[in-house]
């Protein structure tokens, strides 16, 4: 084994500090796992091991991460002078920044070296990872099994040991679905808390936020402490935190009221394992002194799942046509996956009144949620419906191009819900399924509020620790 493969960020980055390793050697270290295992897995899709090698020698930003290897998702993080596709062939060989994005500038600055970009679905659509372009990421625990998405080579790569942690982002459960079916640590945060620019300064109405997968819960608070905070020009912002994130991994998190539940708002069937997962949790929480009671939100699931469909796909529509303009190409069917197309298609023909009236509805839930959490401190529920499902379960037919779309539905029931509201939520790993199948589950917080749900995941991160446990295909 690997002695540093499964160090989280903050420990390698205290061994730079010390000088009892070198960047260099941890980046070389890292890129003989990427070597090794990736035939495997899939996850990275753009390996950019020369310019890492090159940072590893030069003069790093004194962040709080200095000389700790990471990973960008080929979504939305772009890298100037690197291959960016969004797992389209529509950008593939057509698109090469010639500029950093705000976050990636920020987690340079944190130190961080990027060692390439990750595997995701053809525009983050689908909660699984299975592009045409690069093929199937695969799962660490069961390489038979989805990684979830969109983020989900991020998260095969962290899981098996390539590095600590890896950028992600989030419209519908994409940082925290992965998490789940990976078994790490996923935090989406607060609408705003981390920028979008330059090109973006709001995505989707605000469903999309960016961050990472983590194997510790102070990886995460502390990397959110180095690139949250708006960037200039930005629409609009997150609520301030009182104190940096890092401090609130240990802190004392008082006695919380913690509402839980197993039923999914829209209805659709949830797996026993995953509501044993959350009923465990509970009780989890209960034996900390944590107030649990059963409970939820009033949600209309029917004017949910329309209002986020019509946002999804007048996304999609809209995703086509920015790239368009942006690269001068003229979009054709052959171009993109047939969901894509179809959902893209959907999304057109809606128009911009469907949209407004989407938006008011959403925002009605959102609402509705907010009088919820005025009496809660969390809400509890799965991450997903069921445990990791097996690859090709998303899969478009030639008479059904909007299968994956449907699947998804029934996967991924609860975690549309903070894109909408702009709240945060983390995915915890704390339970595995008797065949050694992650599942996490699911806390959402008050608006503004990443401090007590990193309060509370440090609290279940010391009394549950998931660190030692160790997929079949790691370092």
């Amino acid at each position: 084994m690997d002695p540093l493969a499964f160090l989280d960020a903050t420990a390698q980055a205290e061994l730079v500090r010390r000088k009892e390793v070198t960047p260099a050697e941890l980046v070389e270290a890292a890129i003989a796992r990427i070597e090794r295992l990736n035939g495997q897995l899939n996850a990275v899709v753009t390996p950019m091991y020369d310019l890492a090698r090159q940072s590893a020698l030069s003069p790093l930003a004194d962040g709080p991460f200095a000389g700790v290897p990471f990973l960008l998702k080929d979504l939305g993080a772009e890298y100037a002078g690197v291959s960016f596709t969004e797992a389209s062939a529509f950008l593939a060989g057509h698109y090469v920044p010639t500029e950093d994005s705000e976050l990636v500038l920020r987690l340079k600055r944190a130190g961080l070296i990027v060692l390439g970009k990750t595997n995701t679905p053809e525009f983050g659509i689908l909660p699984t990872t299975e592009p045409r372009l690069f093929g199937p990421a695969r799962n660490p625990w069961n390489t038979g099994r989805t990684t979830g998405g969109s983020s989900g080579g991020s998260a095969a790569a962290v899981a098996a040991g390539f590095v600590p942690m890896a950028h992600a982002n989030d419209g519908g459960g994409s940082i925290r679905i992965p998490a789940s079916c990976c078994g790490l640590f996923g935090l989406k945060p607060t609408r705003a808390r981390n920028p979008l620019g330059p090109h973006y300064g709001d995505l989707f109405s605000g469903l999309v936020a960016e961050h990472a997968v983590t194997r510790s819960v102070r990886d995460s608070a502390a990397l959110l402490d180095a690139t949250a905070g708006p960037e200039a020009g930005d629409p609009y912002c997150a609520p301030p935190q009182a104190r940096p994130f890092r401090e609130e991994v240990g802190a004392d998190p008082g006695r919380l009221r913690i509402a839980f539940t197993t039923e999914a708002p829209s209805g659709v069937p949830v797996h026993a394992d995953c509501i044993a997962a959350v009923r465990e949790a509970a009780r989890l929480c209960a034996g900390l002194g944590h107030e649990v009671v059963e409970g939820a939100p009033t949600i209309d699931g029917e004017l949910f799942s329309r209002g986020f469909i019509t946002l999804w796909s007048s996304g999609c529509a809209w995703t086509i046509e920015d790239w368009a303009r942006r690269i001068g190409r003229a979009p054709a069917p052959e171009h993109f996956e047939p969901l894509t197309w179809a959902l893209a298609e959907m999304g057109r023909a809606q128009g911009a009144a469907a949209y407004l009236l989407a938006l008011q509805d959403l925002q009605r839930v959102a609402r509705e949620v907010a009088r919820f959490f005025a009496r809660h401190d969390c809400w509890l529920t799965p991450t997903v419906a069921e445990p990791p499902l097996p690859l090709g379960a998303f899969d478009a037919t030639p008479d059904d191009p909007i299968h994956g779309l449907r699947r998804s539905a029934a996967f991924v029931p609860f975690t549309p819900i903070a894109n909408v509201t702009g709240q945060p939520a983390m995915s915890v790993p704390l339970a595995w399924t008797a065949e050694g199948l992650p599942v996490g589950v699911h806390f959402v917080g008050r608006f503004g509020d990443e401090a007590t749900l990193f309060r509370l995941a440090a609290q279940l991160e010391a009394a549950r620790p998931w660190a030692q446990r160790r997929p079949p295909v790691s370092a």
